[in-house]
């Protein structure tokens, strides 16, 4: 069984940066393609990001891209969303997934497993 637990959430004020980590256990992180979904209350879950297996492809939200960066560290089991210049639209609950595709996935339907989440919270 697979488990993600997110970390680094937080208040910040708009303009300062954040960076999540999750950690994952239950499978070696590299047969894994991970991901970011970020949701608020009343709107359904929305992709921020996501990176194949050994890390050599990204993909991101236009609404994030540029300004955030996915990245893993398998040796760490780890997985890593650094955001830049967040504003108060960053807003949410973020959330870690995995998926045992061997490519990029963007549908949250396409993902087995998720962490609990981390509140992100960013002032004007």
């Amino acid at each position: 069984q697979v488990q993600l637990i997110e970390s680094g959430g937080g208040l910040v004020q708009a303009g300062e940066s954040l960076r999540l980590s999750c950690a994952v256990s239950g499978r070696t992180i590299s047969d894994l393609t991970m991901g970011w979904f970020r949701q608020v209350p009343g709107k359904e879950r929305e992709f921020v990001a996501a990176i194949s297996r050994t890390g050599g492809n990204t993909n991101y939200a236009d609404s994030v891209k540029g300004r955030f960066t996915i990245t893993r560290d398998n040796s760490k089991n780890t997985l890593y969303l650094q955001m830049n210049s967040l504003g108060p639209e960053d807003t949410a609950v973020y959330y870690c997934a995995a998926s045992a595709r061997w490519t990029i996935a963007r549908l949250t339907t396409e993902y087995a497993y998720w962490g609990q989440g981390t509140q992100v919270t960013v002032s004007s």
